[in-house]
């Protein structure tokens, strides 16, 4: 998780995620440095629009949909937010298991 932590620092520093920065952010953070993995992310972050991903990502549409339930709602409407909890975590839980397998 490091590595996308750096490559997100990165980012949001409007620094170049490369090879040297991600590796120096995760060396500054005191954890050891796997350059296969730093390898492996940048390369997968080449042709991806950071920003757009972070907007796209699971997490954004739990932080929506939780405000939504401190409102007075009708029982039709609390039912379907029992359902949505479920469908985000199937998602939520595939998002997690592809980028685990960025990494090992």
């Amino acid at each position: 998780m490091e590595y996308v932590y750096a490559a997100l620092l990165l980012h949001k520093l409007e620094k170049e995620v490369n090879e040297a920065n991600v590796s120096s952010v995760v060396k500054a953070s005191g954890a050891e440095v796997n350059e296969a993995q730093v390898k492996a992310l940048v390369a997968a972050l080449a042709d991806v629009n950071i920003d757009e991903a972070v907007k796209a990502a699971p997490v954004a549409v739990a932080a929506a949909a939780a405000p939504a339930e401190g409102g007075d709602a009708a029982a039709g409407g609390e039912a379907k937010k029992e359902e949505k909890p479920k469908e985000e975590g199937k998602t939520e839980e595939a998002a997690m298991e592809g980028l685990s397998s960025l990494f090992g």
